[in-house]
């Protein structure tokens, strides 16, 4: 059984008031207008080169909030965004309104802007696809989390490659895949920040990447890599073992987000700052 701590762990949801703006290209209040659906997928995704473009994000200071996180093994390992829980004192998954399960374990890539976090058991896991060599260009992409520190998603079109170049708190560059915005589940307006560390799933209901930054102006996502997913799961020697969730379409994608939602297969993350920091 999950044990669940006190409330201690939630009073940031105080966070009512705090936004998780931690790992943003730039911002701005409105969403994007929406782009023309089109359906029909293109070329292969290229592999990595020197010659993707980059874009350069600011990651700020230590400080508490919010994020998103999901499961992938029922041993309870979960993926969520190294910035989300990088330099927290404690981190909770929130499982009910008022309850948390602390986090036991964290461990943050040093490549790319992705950790792992563990607790005693996961209700659902989800099924990872990490062959992006087989991505197409065009192909859908549905994010699953908490913007605004509340129930939400977007999908979006796969537009290429670029590599991400953080500094600030910490420094790294690693490829990314970048998806242009389509559209939002209905009342979702302005910034997706704590989206950061949500799936981000194919038409199949598989894990393609994580979501890990926004450039509201240019109408962008970004994900972290499968590869570089799969680079943390090998250097931790853990093993996903999730299944497939449903089929997801832009008519169904928020009915079925719920769903993770309340099955805990998607969780809201919270980090508290200060305290000894868990894991490596």
């Amino acid at each position: 059984m999950i044990r669940l701590v006190p409330d201690w762990l939630l009073y940031i949801v105080v966070i009512a008031v705090v936004v998780f703006v931690l790992f943003r290209v730039d911002q701005r209040h409105d969403a994007p207008e929406a782009l023309p659906d089109q359906p029909q997928a293109g070329s292969f995704l290229p592999p990595p080169s020197q010659y993707d473009p980059a874009v350069l994000v600011e990651v700020g200071p230590i400080a508490s909030g919010m994020g998103s996180a999901f499961a992938i093994s029922p041993e309870g390992w979960w993926l969520t965004a190294r910035h989300v829980v990088d330099g927290c004192g404690a981190v909770g998954l929130v499982v009910s309104r008022g309850q948390a399960v602390r986090v036991l374990d964290v461990k943050r890539a040093e490549f790319a802007d992705i950790a792992l976090l563990r607790t005693e058991s996961a209700p659902v896991s989800m099924s990872l696809n990490t062959s992006e060599r087989r991505f197409q260009i065009g192909q859908r992409a549905f994010h699953v989390g908490f913007p605004q520190g509340q129930p939400g998603e977007a999908y979006s079109r796969l537009v290429g490659r670029e590599t991400l170049v953080a500094r600030g708190r910490y420094a790294l560059e690693e490829p990314v895949l970048v998806w242009a915005e389509l559209g939002r589940t209905s009342g979702l307006r302005g910034s997706l920040a704590g989206i950061s560390g949500g799936p981000a799933l194919a038409a199949n209901g598989q894990v393609i990447g994580i979501t890990i930054a926004e450039s509201a102006r240019r109408g962008r996502i970004y994900t972290a890599a499968p590869s570089s997913i799969l680079r943390l799961l090998r250097v931790e020697q853990i093993t996903a073992t999730g299944s497939p969730g449903e089929q997801l379409t832009p008519d169904n994608y928020g009915q079925v987000s719920d769903d993770m939602r309340r099955n805990l297969a998607v969780a809201q993350v919270v980090c508290v700052a200060g305290h000894d920091t868990p894991g490596t």
